[in-house]
């Protein structure tokens, strides 16, 4: 999957030269929390909402609301916006597109094609994308259990699974308590709690947790 595939767009974007007071106001009304900064078709730097909160006047100032509109009306994104961008390509994996967000302590990222930005990567289409991975909006029966690390073992669970009736509706692979082990996370349909505890009992190292969900 490349986040050209399931990022935001069309993309809404801001000039520099906007009051702060209306990106904000702009912001509410989109649902959006971070914008490109775009001029004369290019991007040049990214405003955030907590750019925009950092920039207004404190909730305990002693200025009238009048006041603050007008000194809001002054302030212009290019004051206060982040000039260092950091972007992805179109074409770049999504998990690649996560770890540079996780790593940078960022939100989103402005997706660009051929230099220009087409679209945005926000956390909130990478948890959409968990919600997928791991079957979220389905029924089955979910699985967390450790194996060892070593060739072989998955093809045996989903082996037993299929040859019970089972049919696998997410499948999640993560690091066990220490390098020998790994954790799986799964959802199966067409086969009953029970039937998975007898198959797989010979199979896992030790069943975590297994529901119905």
């Amino acid at each position: 999957m490349l986040v050209g595939e399931r990022m935001s767009r069309p993309v809404i974007s801001v000039s520099q030269d906007m009051p702060i007071n209306e990106v904000l106001a702009m912001f509410r009304k989109e649902h959006i929390r971070r914008a490109p900064v775009i001029k004369d078709g290019k991007l040049v730097g990214i405003i955030s909402e907590g750019d925009l909160l950092n920039a207004s006047p404190s909730p305990v100032t002693t200025l009238s609301i009048w006041e603050m509109n007008y000194l809001l009306s002054k302030v212009t994104v290019k004051r206060v916006m982040s000039k260092k961008v950091i972007t992805v390509d179109i074409d770049t994996p999504i998990e690649e597109a996560a770890r540079i967000m996780a790593d940078n302590k960022i939100g989103g990222l402005p997706v660009l094609n051929n230099g220009r930005v087409s679209g945005m990567i926000t956390e909130t289409d990478l948890f959409k994308i968990f919600l997928e991975l791991m079957g979220a909006r389905d029924k089955g029966i979910r699985v967390t259990a450790t194996i060892d690390d070593k060739r072989g073992e998955l093809a045996m669970i989903t082996k037993a699974i299929a040859e019970a009736g089972g049919n696998f509706v997410s499948f999640g692979f993560f690091d066990g308590a220490d390098a020998g082990t790994k954790v799986l996370t799964f959802k199966v349909e067409g086969i009953k709690k029970e039937a998975v505890k007898r198959v797989l009992g010979n199979v896992v190292k030790k069943f975590w947790d297994i529901r119905e969900s």
